[in-house]
């Protein structure tokens, strides 16, 4: 099986290409990724020289090299994407154009290279549903909830969502979606809120956290995250959508709080700062479908342990976030937080 991973230099993209060095030896793996702001080969430095594994640095919009790349290739995992809901704010014309027509582009050259029976993986997320009730803790998207979109970049990624749909009902194509829910660990870019509040520790500075913290979110382990993307790669059905989530719903309060303590800080170290505009107040996954069709549950994502893992490793790499917070990040940081 030859896999290609669109953003695979991403967070959950490196991620899931060394799961699959690691986990299907008979594989290979290219890595399709047109190295952004947030795309960083660094974090995978340990597969360097690995014969299965192959790297081109290329945009999903650019049809005429996907020409070139996709007829040696037996699967699409589609993850590239602009996905910081804050970003898409300040500009969201980026966003659409990866995340909606950067889709069709690939699907385009997918449906050229193979026609429609080979696999495509699109990996979605729970944010384009909309939001749900803070008080009914009954209230659950599942597969069937309709798309109610409440920012730029949840509306650009359901975008891409309404395309593979398409492509499947219009033209039969093998393609499976994915939504999942927020997710933590190790490498990811420290624009997100548990490694920004982390390293802000670490440097001495408080915490940004928006209005009152009352905003749920459920927090799915980024290898949990690849298990299940890998799970609907090879089982799936086509034409599915399977919301992947952690049984791990928190406050954006109960996180902070839960970062502080690990790291031995008070609410002296919190900064109440504006709430962001549309501001989703509540996510949370029902994801039994893909636990009832493929037998996939989340088995990396409970607290504390996990969240202390994560604390532990930006702890101890401060060398890497500290050259990924320079350049363009660093601009973006301090015109949101001084």
């Amino acid at each position: 099986m030859h896999v290609l991973v669109t953003g695979g230099a991403g967070f959950i993209g490196t991620s899931f290409v060394r799961m699959i060095l690691r986990d299907r030896p008979g594989w290979r793996v290219t890595n399709y990724d047109a190295l952004t702001y947030s795309g960083n080969l660094e974090n995978l430095s340990e597969i360097e020289g690995n014969e299965r594994y192959s790297f081109v640095k290329g945009d999903v919009r650019d049809a005429q090299l996907l020409d070139e790349v996709l007829p040696g290739v037996d699967a699409v995992v589609h993850m590239a994407a602009e996905s910081h809901v804050d970003r898409s704010i300040m500009d969201s014309g980026p966003f659409v154009d990866s995340n909606t027509r950067g889709t069709q582009v690939l699907l385009d050259a997918w449906r050229r290279a193979h026609g429609v029976d080979r696999r495509f993986v699109y990996v979605s997320t729970d944010e384009v549903y909309g939001t749900l009730p803070l008080e009914d803790k009954n209230a659950l998207f599942t597969e069937e909830t309709p798309l109610q979109t409440n920012s730029p970049y949840s509306a650009s990624k359901a975008g891409g969502d309404l395309m593979v749909r398409a492509y499947h009902h219009t033209h039969g194509m093998d393609v499976v979606t994915t939504r999942c829910s927020n997710n933590f660990g190790p490498w990811q870019f420290p624009e997100k809120v548990i490694p920004l509040f982390v390293t802000n520790l670490l440097d001495g500075k408080k915490v940004p956290l928006y209005g009152d913290g009352r905003n749920v979110r459920d927090w799915l382990h980024v290898e949990d995250h690849c298990e299940a993307v890998l799970t609907v790669l090879e089982k799936g059905r086509s034409g599915e959508v399977y919301n992947v989530g952690g049984n791990n719903e928190r406050s954006n309060l109960e996180l902070t709080h839960s970062i502080l303590s690990i790291m031995g800080h008070g609410d002296e170290m919190i900064e109440y700062v504006k709430d962001r505009p549309g501001h989703d107040l509540r996510y949370a996954i029902d994801a039994s479908k893909i636990k009832r069709e493929l037998g996939w549950e989340p088995t990396r994502s409970a607290w504390p342990g996990a969240l202390e893992d994560t604390v532990s490793w930006y702890t101890e790499n401060r060398s890497w976030w500290e050259r990924v917070r320079s350049g363009a990040y660093q601009s973006y940081y301090e015109t949101q937080y001084g």
